[in-house]
């Protein structure tokens, strides 16, 4: 039965991360139809049938470019969160400022008093206290 799925699945496209995402939402989407009724059961439904559309697809290269399409969006809410959490970690020692010109976020010591920042990205200089 294994080799028979195996080849079965041989020149399909397969799970991948978006997949595994939608499935989770589709699953949860379920659960909520539940309790609440069958307000939530077809769009549930419907992104089961995708994720399988996905998955035995033989068109490797879009359903490739569309795993690399959700990779790049999740990153960027990840580095968004990695961000915050390493600045909320170092609040004690670092106070965070922005450039006025161009918006860098720029990293100075706490407790230097009056200093001037020079931005390392457009050389612009201000005063802040630290």
């Amino acid at each position: 039965m294994r080799e028979k799925l195996q080849r079965f699945m041989w020149g399909r496209y397969g799970s991948d991360r978006l997949s595994q995402v939608l499935m989770v939402c589709a699953l949860v989407l379920m659960v909520l139809s539940f309790p609440i009724g069958s307000r939530f059961y077809l769009p549930a439904l419907a992104l089961m049938g995708y994720v399988y559309f996905r998955m035995f697809s033989r068109n490797i290269a879009k359903r490739s470019a569309e795993n690399q399409w959700y990779l790049a969006r999740e990153m960027k809410v990840r580095r968004w969160f990695q961000n915050r959490k390493r600045d909320f970690a170092g609040r004690k020692e670092y106070k965070i400022f922005k450039c006025p010109d161009c918006g860098q976020r720029l990293r100075v010591p706490r407790g230097k008093g009056r200093i001037a920042i020079r931005c390392r990205k457009c050389n612009h200089e201000f005063i802040r206290k630290s």
